[in-house]
């Protein structure tokens, strides 16, 4: 079997496989080659958990396109920075000023051939670009890519391993959240396209779904095992999962994950067929003008752009489709309501049409931007 020392060259840039998949077994080799060539660049996306085998310190450089929760210390401590663009662009990003030079990536084998597996994201588009593939096979991971096998001619597969992906847990929704959610799928028609963000409001967003509903959206969470058990999941379309091993079993074999040039495309999530989009995100905290920052407070990165941007414009401009902000009117003894965010702008105000707190929803739409301001602190219980 190959080794990754006969990959990794002096000067190039290395991006590594995203989500829950991550080739975690390739880490440690990985981040000793760069080590004893040098000059080695290292990009990553969405990573939702703090991977120690893989040093960012031994890389010349190392840059997210996605920050995760994987990654705030490293970020913080100014190992990797992180690039600040939504989803829909990073494949461009990668096809230009970041295009790297080999993907190391997790991979899983069928009958007819390898696959991406918990995660298809912005993989596809590097193979389909000729860019070479380091893998690791998980006989461990689920096969859940809908796209065709890969061609092998440009993949070296330098281990196979059983492991499976790694477990995201989401802590319960709470009452404030439930209430949330209660405000929300009040406004989710029978059949609709549902977008949620990860996390406690997503989670009780899918719990609280009494109509059956298609769930479109970049992450797909494991609440929608539970829709399905229900009755209430007509389809799922996503470009991650996020969960743990009940969802990965649950999706085996279904083909419910596709490339970001498809799930984040503005003419797909736009349009109203087969269904309206309702776009569910949340924030950290939204000011007076309606604009939202997801990235972090004042003093720590929470994440990073993600397709939030790209949802919210969707929604607002999909017929009989929302873009909806829900968020806690709290957040330790604080109010997210502010006059000034604390970071900047991720989701403009023209990109969100109603908002929702546990004490309930100010739609925006057709409001000026003095009546927006009004209905915002309405709503937080000011003047």
């Amino acid at each position: 079997m190959a080794a990754i020392d006969d990959l990794v060259r002096p000067g190039m840039r290395v991006a590594v496989a995203d989500g829950t998949g991550t080739p975690r077994a390739l880490f440690g080799r990985l981040a000793a080659a760069a080590a004893r060539v040098g000059g080695v660049g290292l990009v990553m996306g969405w990573t939702p958990h703090p991977e120690p085998g893989l040093d960012h310190r031994a890389f010349a450089d190392a840059r997210t396109v996605m920050s995760g929760w994987g990654l705030r210390s490293a970020i913080a401590d100014g190992a990797v920075r992180s690039v600040p663009t939504r989803l829909s662009a990073v494949p461009a990003l990668l096809a230009g000023p970041l295009r790297p030079d080999l993907l190391v990536a997790g991979l899983v084998r069928g009958d007819d051939g390898l696959r991406f597996g918990s995660e298809v994201s912005w993989m596809r588009g590097l193979v389909a670009a000729g860019v070479p593939v380091a893998a690791v096979v998980s006989r461990g991971a689920p096969h859940a890519d809908a796209g065709p096998p890969l061609p092998e001619d440009g993949i070296t597969v330098l281990d196979e391993v059983d492991d499976p992906p790694r477990e995201v847990r989401i802590e319960l929704p709470g009452e404030v959240e439930k209430a949330i959610a209660r405000h929300v799928v009040a406004l989710v028609p029978e059949g609709a396209r549902v977008q949620v963000g990860p996390g406690r409001i997503g989670s009780a967003v899918l719990g609280a779904v009494e109509v059956p509903v298609r769930v479109d959206s970049g992450l797909l969470p494991e609440p929608i095992v539970d829709l399905d058990e229900r009755g209430l999941l007509i389809d799922a379309f996503g470009a991650y999962m996020v969960g743990t091993r009940r969802l990965y079993s649950w999706a085996h074999d279904r083909p419910l994950l596709h490339p970001l040039e498809i799930t984040h495309d503005p003419a797909r999530l736009c349009a109203a067929d087969p269904a309206p989009l309702i776009a569910c995100n949340t924030a950290v905290e939204i000011d007076l003008a309606g604009q939202v920052n997801v990235e972090g407070t004042a003093s720590a990165l929470v994440g990073g752009v993600g397709g939030h941007p790209d949802y919210a414009e969707a929604g607002v401009r999909c017929p009989d489709g929302l873009s909806i902000v829900a968020l806690a009117s709290r957040h330790r003894g604080r109010s997210t309501l502010v006059e000034r965010l604390s970071r900047p702008v991720t989701t403009a105000s023209h990109d969100v049409d109603v908002v929702v707190t546990e004490r309930g929803r100010a739609d925006l739409r057709g409001m000026d931007r003095a009546e927006r301001t009004a209905a915002l602190r309405a709503l937080w219980g000011e003047r």
